[in-house]
């Protein structure tokens, strides 16, 4: 009698322990739990911890609650400016309802996949080339915008969403290389015709300057006689200006004024013979 009860104890105890290692569950931090019950969703989701479950009735999925990083395939397209293009992107997205997005759709991933596709081809075709090249945010949200309305429905919350590279024909690289040149060279000759501009005004104001004391002009000169002499060592034949010989003209007139007759010399005093009378050697 006691050996029955025994084995009934012991077949009791492993019968449970059995349950209990099918029923068991343990959903990790980063998972929820859905639970269908004869193939009809159970009300409630499971949090993460320990959890039980009907053995041979229950089915419990667990659905990845974390960011996913999805890249896009490059997609190929022409803009509205008729450039042909290829673009590629990326898409950060999570889960906010888990029972949604096993429920509402087959395989959320592949859904959003397909769905990134064309929403990239959608906006190759109503952009210019300069918006894929310079004006990728507005891009972002565009396409952010276009994946988040039919996601939501689908218990998937997008994030964001990234161009990552665009992809432009050989011909028309070297097209725009050559006139992002042209447009440097026009930058250069607008700063060089500005900068004689400005000295030509500077060497006017200076000109009436030197009118005004000429002087100035001969130290100016001295100036720069002394600044070539010591930059090169070497001989200067330097051309000496009219206004130069003008201005010494100028400075000394005593000598540029014709010479005047030189007076006849005194007369000779007489000489005295001590021979003779005195002799006036005059005629």
């Amino acid at each position: 009698m006691i050996e029955d009860i025994l084995l009934a104890v012991a077949g009791a105890a492993v019968a449970t322990v059995a349950y209990v290692g099918a029923a068991a569950r343990v959903v990790k931090q980063y998972e929820r739990g859905v639970v269908f019950r004869f193939g009809r969703l159970r009300g409630e989701v499971r949090p993460p911890g320990f959890t039980m479950i009907v053995p041979a009735v229950d089915r419990l999925h667990k659905v990845n609650m974390q960011i996913v990083t999805m890249p896009v395939p490059a997609q190929e397209g022409i803009t509205r400016d008729n450039v042909t293009v290829r673009v590629d992107a990326v898409v950060y997205f999570r889960v906010v309802d888990a029972a949604e997005a096993l429920v509402r759709v087959e395989d959320y991933k592949f859904a959003v996949s397909q769905m990134a596709q064309t929403s990239l081809r959608s906006i190759i075709g109503k952009s210019d080339l300069d918006d894929l090249l310079s004006n990728r945010e507005k891009l972002n949200q565009g396409l952010e915008l276009m994946l988040d309305s039919p996601a939501i429905g689908w218990g998937v919350q997008i994030d964001r969403v990234e161009i990552k590279d665009v992809s432009l024909p050989e011909t028309m690289k070297r097209s725009m290389a050559r006139q992002a040149e042209a447009d440097r060279e026009r930058r250069a000759r607008l700063i060089n015709a500005d900068a004689e501009l400005q000295a030509s005004k500077k060497l006017t104001e200076a000109a009436h300057q030197m009118a005004d004391a000429p002087a100035a002009l001969q130290l100016r000169l001295l100036q720069t006689v002394m600044a070539v002499a010591a930059e090169k060592n070497s001989t200067l034949v330097l051309p000496i200006p009219v206004e130069l010989l003008r201005f010494l003209e100028r400075a000394t007139p005593d000598a540029a004024s014709p010479r005047q007759p030189a007076p006849p010399p005194a007369p000779l005093p007489p000489i005295e013979d001590l021979t003779g009378p005195s002799v006036d050697p005059s005629p």
